[in-house]
């Protein structure tokens, strides 16, 4: 299995989802990652009992496993001298150190870029933050519900023209999880650089940043017209029937996403077994397709509605035009292509507890990374302190008197 991450040693002083999340992905792809945490309560998701909306549940705690897999931790207290000096010479051996503290938090705790680099000066610096690293707010802590979502625009673009009401993000983590995976590709971008020029660099990726990049195509042709982008209000004249979703008989739902309408209609006919649709002159090419679409479209949900989703998932297996099923977060997960691709893992957490994870997407000559299940809380702390800082039991039980590990 290839690891392109092999070698590279990353260390996290991290909490929640945003940041830690883009460390499990390269963790997975074969990074060491040394996560510090909090040394009496551990990283603060441990103690989650909620996302805000969803209970978590019993069993595997499925959100620290989804942005801690395969990553070792320990509990160190960087407010001591002596805990401080124990994260200082783990950064003298690391690559890469990664965080999402505040400014002012940095600032207190001695873990800024200077004091980093005043350990290693060839290390790369992460900073994850709500809104950037300059301007007024960015002191300013956020989540990815507020910086991604409500504020980059994408709530506001899901909210039809008229409408009142705000959508809430479509899942816990959302942002973060999409924003840990463009601190993953920042990261592995500063170790290129820094292998090519010797140079070492500090990253900086946002919420905020990673959501208009989300919104770009959409920011843009907003700056362009002058007008924001907003959902297609109900009622909206329909200009493609061979693009939208239509409802089967059961209530599920097929997505239809033909660009080239008068080039997939005859074929759509076909599968339907409509040959007098593709022969009605309403229908002949694209200017009357675009002209009749209402009734078009109209036709095509009458009949989506005679069958089922599986039947119809049946008769549009041969379709050449562009098309897909709707399915929620359990039938996705078994989705044969999913299945085929390995995009869902089973895992097992430190208790034994088993669960289910989305793997990383991103595959190497073929393969899916091999799960790796999140650390228990300073689990590693004595093998870190002994095997990489090379210190004897009488040290490491003096820092522990101290209180400056756990």
């Amino acid at each position: 299995m290839t690891l392109p991450m092999h070698g590279v040693r990353i260390l996290e002083v991290a909490e929640h989802t945003f940041v830690p999340a883009a460390s499990a992905l390269l963790a997975e792809w074969g990074a060491e990652v040394i996560k510090v945490e909090h040394h009496e309560r551990g990283d603060a998701m441990r103690g989650l009992a909620s996302s805000g909306t969803v209970s978590i549940g019993d069993g595997a705690h499925v959100l620290l496993e989804h942005s801690n897999r395969g990553k070792k931790s320990i509990g160190i207290d960087l407010t001591t001298e002596a805990g401080l000096d124990v994260l200082y010479r783990l950064a003298a051996v690391s690559d890469v150190f990664l965080t999402n503290k505040l400014p002012e938090v940095r600032a207190k705790l001695r873990i800024d870029v200077e004091e980093i680099r005043g350990c290693n000066p060839d290390i790369i610096y992460v900073r994850g933050s709500g809104q950037g690293a300059r301007g007024p707010e960015a002191g300013k802590g956020s989540y990815d519900s507020l910086a991604y979502w409500a504020r980059a625009g994408i709530a506001a673009g899901q909210m039809p023209v008229g409408s009142e009401e705000v959508p809430p993000p479509p899942a816990p983590a959302f942002g973060d999880s999409i924003g840990g995976m463009t601190i993953a590709g920042g990261i592995m971008g500063a170790l290129f650089h820094r292998e090519r020029t010797g140079e070492a660099t500090v990253v900086d990726v946002s919420l905020l940043g990673v959501g208009m990049w989300s919104m770009a195509a959409a920011i843009a042709l907003s700056l362009q017209s002058g007008t924001a982008w907003r959902g297609r209000p109900p009622g909206t004249a329909i200009r493609n029937p061979l693009t939208g979703y239509y409802l089967t008989s059961d209530g599920r739902a097929i997505a239809l996403t033909c660009l080239q309408a008068a080039k997939y209609w005859p074929e759509m006919c076909r599968v339907l077994n409509r040959p007098d649709l593709a022969a009605d002159e309403r229908f002949a090419d694209t200017a009357s397709i675009t002209a009749n679409a209402p009734a078009a479209a109209e036709i095509l949900a009458e009949i989506f509605a005679t069958q089922t989703y599986e039947e119809w998932i049946e008769v549009l297996g041969d379709f050449a035009g562009q098309w897909a099923p709707v399915q929620d977060a359990l039938q996705v997960a078994d989705d044969p292509q999913a299945v085929a691709n390995e995009y869902v893992r089973a895992y097992t957490d430190v208790a034994g507890a088993p669960c289910r994870l989305v793997s990383p997407p991103v595959h190497y000559d073929g393969a899916a990374p091999s799960p790796r299940r999140a650390p228990g809380f300073n689990e590693h702390g004595d093998e870190i302190l002994r095997d990489l800082l090379g210190l004897d039991d009488e040290a490491i039980i003096d820092l522990k008197i101290q209180s400056a590990v756990t």
